[in-house]
């Protein structure tokens, strides 16, 4: 009666020592699972980060291009107001404007 006292026993603490390492083992395999969805999505994360801050660099060049675009308008407007202003400059009225005319060579008439 004794043997199968033990024997009840034993058989219990390896049922419990399986149980143990068959938990144990599914999450090890459920942790792993959980690092590969984490790869994953960081990689996915990392593309779009990529895309944004390749889109990002765009608009600012596109920005810089406007900026000098904006300052070469402003400096047309300027000299024009520094030619009127400081060198009394002024378009001629239609009298006084002569137009010329080269003649026409035989070159140009092929």
């Amino acid at each position: 009666m004794r043997t199968e006292v033990v024997d009840k026993k034993t058989d219990r603490l390896r049922l419990k020592k399986s149980m143990t390492y068959a938990i144990l083992l599914l999450m090890v395999f459920v942790s792993a699972i959980f690092v590969v969805f984490q790869v994953f999505e960081y990689r996915q994360d990392y593309r779009k980060l990529s895309t944004y801050m390749r889109e990002r660099d765009d608009l600012n060049a596109e920005w810089g291009r406007l900026l000098i675009e904006q300052q070469t308008f402003g400096a047309t407007a300027q000299i024009g107001t520094r030619a009127v202003t400081q060198l009394r400059m002024y378009s001629p009225p239609i009298n006084q404007t002569v137009v010329i005319s080269l003649p026409q060579t035989s070159d140009a008439k092929k």
